[in-house]
């Protein structure tokens, strides 16, 4: 396989294994692909290959892509692909260079299986599966770059391991500013390459294949490329396969630019006949206006000659471009093309330019006066090749500039047509002090530059943002990886680096980082932690920026904006931004733009105004230009008709979308509720390119233009709602159509989302504190379609233009959905609730509720009747007494309107003597509501002496005049308990009492098997089993709770204070240790630790019940004296009985240090149960969790366990609940 078969030492189709010869259609390879076969297809270096246009250098890459392939092949030979896990990237510099190449590889790899996948901007039809499947993936640099700055979730690096084999075509296009995406993406390659966690991928080895035009310097890309010796190929125009011709002519300046490109024109048609001989030529002209005017110049000159016309070879040729030119739509064009001459531009509609370009191929057009977009188009070869001067109008720039030098390259090879011509000519007219310059390009004596640095700040945040570059001595290892470090070293005086010895251009090249790092952390795109070697991490506007691709200006121009833009805010927005600087305003336009401000229908949403408040009269800016473009675009019916206008239109909602979202999530990110409400309105209509005020709503639907839209609404028919009732025979006749288009119209309604409704509940405005529940209800039924439908529902408070919660939710499943949101209020302000449901991709139809949430008393108030009144608070001894009646659960009708059916049941025990004050002042009701416990869901049971029990289950709901306090002694409540301990899951203390006053309540939790291992059979025949399955976490804001410590007494932190770690640490600093007992029940960390600094162990005691930690018989003894010790068991196993209803043998760490054995008993008398939420806010008494052992229990506390000294400890106290 390795020997020549030809004696002029060319290889042979056949030195390759069978499977793959099918490939190629010819049977030797030229000589310059015969020279390269041995590196391309039997090595695996590196490869910079520098030739002529048309030498054969695609070939080199389909070695290539063989050599890889020959991994698949057998022993025996055969061919067996394993889709996806060797993925070959083609980088070309251009989508129709890209779209070329496919169709060609999709001919010749498919029979071999090879999955070929398009990414470029004309084709999103792609996804994560479709990118891992793929074997062969197609781009430019810059879809590259936006794709891979994605997430592996959003397909982005998730298969960059799989890279084994990325080919770069036209890699001179370094040279030209495009050129620093593609400087990017390799030197993301190169660096990811390097990766620790890439050892054993196919990454970790890739091969880089790069092929160009004649270049001087092709050696420091190959030092980039890290190329070997033998990688490197050149060859000069001895390879190339059609002997070219250059000629350069230099013309004296005009007074300007303009005139001298306009002077140019005259000299045309005389080189033309010089050089051209009767065969094809194009003339490439800077602008589209300067290509038409050179081909109706050249027409008319052909004309004047009448049959001496030198572009017309024969009547057959006039006979077929009259008959085409009655097909042509452009009149100028018609006109020209009779006479053997076309032009060629963007400005043409589709038919049209297939037209000319038909016409091209087949020889009946000479002439072709183009732009020079062709140049990276469609492949029109030509005998000759004429550029009419070498510079451009750079709108971004304001001035003429030069081409780039790639695009030179590329209008150049467009001469010589192999098939038919063995000659080729290129003749290029500029100015007399540039003729040198093209004259070296043309020889290949023109360096490649880098391109990187002006823009090094977008594309070295997006490698922080990939987690690529974590420090700042990574970040200079990446610029070591990139051509801009090759090319600093070798001419930094290029760059703005002056001249010195190797160390000094690295501390330079360091600063350059350091100071691009800087920037970025200004602005808030990136964090850096100077204390720790310089750490960077990407905070959320940085992602972003990097995810939509932004520049870093208009980055700028997004996070300055107000947290109050309305839709002209963001709209001017996206006027300023960097994306569309390109867009410049010509004389020409002026009168149209002016027409259109002056708005006489009042079409537009917005005009270009002055400062006293009028419409501006003369439009004088690009953004001027730009913001009545998009207004005009978004009326739905656009009053522009200028193709030239239109496709800048059309580039101003593109890009003006992207920006519109990103805006979207950074308002999102910052929680600005109007603004991000206005940037997803924006996105949509940018979209759609409708406001959603339009008329013209229904051109959403598919099948409906402008026209059809305008004859609809002319029937009444203006939005969807009207549609969906209408008969479909209506909308035929309105729109002049025949059936069955009125059902497309109305079957096209099904990608639409389903209609929506908004139902908003609050809780009421308690303690400065609500929560709203927010449930959405589908009210039409969605249908299946291949379209999934979403949409951003956010809540958010008007007054404080604050996004209380966003979320991002499928309309499939929202039916019924439902969220609870908290909402801090204070508690003399009014707050207004907005929720908005705002569709993706859709406009008009958006759902918009407001919501005002009423204020309530929050402190203890008694209801009588529907009459809220203030409830006194009393301060007497506790003689316990019973203070409420049976609430039983009755019909509707006989409720209160207020009331639910599910009757809430809440009993007190309170002290007699504030039971009587209580009756008197409530006359008689009893009744006494307590916060907190509103949201529990489940009735509670009565606590009443067993001989009343069965007359009050029995009696219905007695008046409220004769309701009565029922006393009872401490052993009457006791007995009680015993008897309905099974039913008994916890006892708890309201933290709406004051300190000294503490009753309890006495309440039946929701409960769960998890939660406290009670069989479902087991609940009280009574309790009410809720609705919602799902429980719902309650929602605890520190900030407000700190905020309401700051002017709280001690007593109402015991109200509100949580287990939260900043809850803990302020108690510490102005709470007393007794009231420490009343915040700090959880047995949190930092509660430990600031227990055993400050309190007493009796206030530990208090403190520490539930607080379990380990090694606690280990620390019991330690610090006790010996007349302690004597008072407790010596043994273990006795000392175990002392601690025998903790868990596991445990108790607080520091519980013996300093407590005797007398204080020890107290707190360690019971197993603590599991935490109950903290939206709970109350304190935990002991109580058995498992339904076997209540009873036992409840005789350990009475005493009656002879084996017991925890139960005497706890009757010693004054009370248990003094003792609590």
């Amino acid at each position: 396989m390795g020997s020549l078969a030809d004696p002029y030492g060319l290889r042979c189709v056949s030195d390759l294994p069978p499977p793959f010869r099918p490939v190629f259609r010819f049977r030797y390879f030229n000589s310059l692909q015969s020279e390269c076969f041995q590196v391309c297809f039997l090595s695996d270096v590196n490869m910079v290959i520098s030739a002529p246009t048309g030498s054969g250098k695609t070939v080199l890459f389909e070695l290539c892509i063989l050599r890889l392939l020959s991994r698949f092949l057998s022993p025996d030979l055969r061919f067996n692909l394993i889709k996806g896990t060797l993925k070959t990237i083609y980088i070309a510099p251009s989508k129709a260079l890209v779209q070329e190449k496919l169709r060609d590889w999709n001919t010749k790899l498919s029979p071999l299986g090879i999955n070929c996948l398009e990414m470029t901007g004309d084709n999103e039809f792609y996804n994560n599966k479709a990118i891992h499947d793929a074997d062969l993936i197609l781009t430019t640099p810059e879809k590259f770059d936006s794709m891979s700055r994605h997430g592996i979730r959003d397909g982005g690096l998730g298969f960059f391991s799989d890279i084994a084999l990325v080919l770069i075509d036209e890699v001179h296009l370094l040279n030209d500013p495009r050129g620093a995406a593609l400087e990017a993406v390799v030197s993301r390659i190169k660096m990811l390459s390097r990766h620790g966690n890439m050892k054993s991928a196919p990454l970790a080895d890739v091969r880089l294949i790069a092929v160009s035009a004649t270049i001087p310097n092709i050696e420091d890309i190959a030092e980039w490329l890290l190329a070997p010796p033998q990688g490197i190929k050149k060859f000069g125009e001895e390879m190339r396969p059609v002997k070219l011709t250059t000629k350069v002519f230099g013309y004296a300046p005009a007074k300007n630019d303009f005139l001298f490109e306009r002077r140019l024109q005259s000299f045309i048609y005389d080189i033309l006949m010089e050089h051209s001989r009767g065969k094809s030529a194009l003339v490439f002209c800077s602008t589209r206006k300067g290509a038409q005017e050179a081909a109706q110049c050249l027409s008319q000159t052909g004309a004047s000659l009448g049959y001496s016309n030198p572009f017309m070879q024969s009547m057959q040729q006039y006979e077929h471009l009259k008959q085409a030119s009655l097909t042509c739509s452009d009149k100028q064009l018609q006109a020209c093309i009779v006479h053997g001459v076309g032009f060629h531009n963007g400005g043409l509609c589709l038919k049209d330019r297939n037209l000319v370009e038909s016409l091209f191929l087949k020889g009946d057009l000479q002439i072709l006066c183009t732009t020079n977009t062709l140049a990276h188009g469609v492949n029109l070869p030509a005998h000759t090749v004429l550029i009419k001067s070498t510079q451009f109008f750079n709108k971004v720039k304001d001035l003429y500039v030069e081409y780039e030098r790639s695009m030179v390259l590329q209008m150049c090879g467009r001469a010589g047509r192999p098939p038919f011509d063995d000659t080729g000519t290129i003749i290029i007219m500029t100015r007399r002090e540039t003729v040198h310059l093209y004259e070296n390009l043309l020889n290949g004596c023109e360096l490649v530059e880098s391109q990187l640095l002006p823009c090094i700040v977008e594309h070295l945040n997006a490698e922080i943002v990939q987690l690529t570059i974590a420090n700042t001595s990574l970040a200079s290892e990446w610029i070591k990886c990139s051509y801009l470090y090759i090319r600093i070293k070798k001419n930094p005086e290029n760059y703005g680096v002056k001249r010195g010895t190797p160390p000094d251009l690295e501390k330079q090249i360091q600063d350059i980082c350091v100071k691009k790092i800087h920037e970025l952390v200004e602005y808030g795109l990136i964090w850096r932690d100077e204390e720790y070697a310089f750490l960077l991490q990407p905070l959320e506007p940085g992602k972003l920026m990097a995810k939509f691709y932004l520049k870093f200006d208009t980055m700028k121009l997004i996070v300055k904006a107000s947290a109050c833009c309305s839709l002209e805010d963001l709209l001017q927005i996206i006027c300023h931004s960097a994306e569309i600087t390109w867009i410049q305003l010509r004389r020409n336009e002026k009168k149209i733009l002016n027409d259109i401000n002056t708005d006489k229908d009042g079409r537009l949403l917005f005009h270009i105004v002055m400062a006293n408040g009028k419409k501006k009269k003369r439009i004088q800016t690009r953004e001027e230009k730009i913001f009545l473009l998009a207004n005009d675009c978004l009326t739905g019916d656009p009053q522009i008709h200028d193709l030239s206008l239109n496709q800048e239109m059309n580039s101003i909602c593109s890009n003006g979308c992207r920006i519109a979202r990103c805006m979207r999530e950074y308002f999102i990110y910052k929680k600005s509720y109007r603004s991000a409400i206005n940037s997803m309105i924006l996105a949509n209509s940018l979209h759609q390119k409708l406001w959603e005020s339009s008329p013209f709503l229904l051109k959403q639907l598919s099948g409906v233009g402008i026209v059809t839209a305008k004859a609809l609404k002319s029937a009444g028919i203006c939005d969807f709602e009207t549609l969906a009732t209408a008969d479909a025979r209506k909308i035929e006749s309105a729109t002049g159509r025949n059936y069955p288009f009125g059902n497309h119209i109305k079957e096209s309604m099904s990608s639409l989302p389903p209609k929506i409704d908004i139902q908003i509940e609050d809780s009421g405005n308690r303690l400065g504190k609500s929560t709203i529940t927010v449930t959405l209800t589908r009210l039409s039924q969605a249908i299946r379609s291949n379209k999934r439908n979403f949409a951003d529902m956010v809540v958010g408070s008007d007054e404080d233009n604050v996004i209380l919660f966003h979320e991002k939710i499928s309309l499939l499943k929202c039916s019924p959905y439902s969220v609870k949101v908290f909402v801090p209020c204070p508690q003399n302000a009014r707050v207004t609730m907005k929720v908005d449901l705002i569709f993706e991709d859709y406009v008009g139809l958006d759902v918009h509720k407001k919501h005002v949430i009423s204020r309530e008393d929050d402190l203890h108030v008694t209801k009588e009747r529907g009459i809220c009144k203030p409830e006194p608070v009393y301060n007497h001894p506790a003689e316990i007494c019973l203070v409420s009646s049976r609430t039983t659960r009755t019909s509707r009708s006989q409720s209160h309107p207020d009331q639910s059916p599910l009757s809430k049941e809440v009993y007190v025990i309170e002290d007699k003597a504030a039971a009587g004050a209580l009756k008197k002042a409530d006359n008689g009701l009893g009744t006494r509501k307590f916060n907190k416990l509103a949201s529990l869901e489940v009735p509670s049971f009565d606590l009443l002496p067993e001989e009343e029990y069965e007359d009050v289950q029995a009696a219905s709901t007695p008046e409220p005049a004769a309701v009565e306090c029922i006393s009872a002694t401490n052993n009457t409540i006791f007995d009680h308990i015993r008897k309905k301990s099974k039913d008994f899951p916890t006892l708890m203390l309201s933290k709406s009492m004051d300190s000294s006053y503490e009753p309890l309540i006495l309440k039946k939790m929701k409960t769960s098997r998890d939660q406290f291992g009670v069989e479902q059979s087991s609940l009280h025949a009574g309790e009410v089993t809720p609705t919602d399955s799902e429980p719902v976490e309650p929602r605890i804001s520190p900030t407000n709770t700190a905020e309401k410590c700051r002017r709280d007494s001690p007593s109402e932190k015991t109200k509100i204070l949580t287990s939260e770690k900043s809850s803990v640490l302020f108690a510490d600093r102005r709470d007393s240790p007794s009231e420490k007992t009343k915040i700090l029940t959880t047995a949190g960390e930092s509660s430990l630790r600031i227990a055993g600094e400050k309190d007493s162990p009796l206030e530990k005691s208090k403190i520490l019940i539930n607080a379990p930690a380990e090694n606690s018989l280990q620390l019991a003894a330690k610090p006790d004296s010996p007349s302690e010790k004597s008072k407790m068991p010596t043994a273990l196993d006795v000392k175990s009985n002392i601690l025998i209803r903790t868990p596991a043998e445990t108790s607080p760490q520091f519980a013996a240090k300093r407590d005797s054995p007398s204080e020890k008993r107290k707190f360690c008398v019971s197993n603590p149960l599991p935490c109950f939420e903290a939206a709970q806010r109350t304190k935990q008494v002991r109580a058995a969790s498992q339904p076997f052992n209540i009873e036992e229990y409840v005789k350990d506390i009475l005493g009656k366990r002879k084996d017991s000294e925890s139960g005497d400890s706890f009757l010693n106290c004054r009370s248990v609940f003094s003792f609590l």
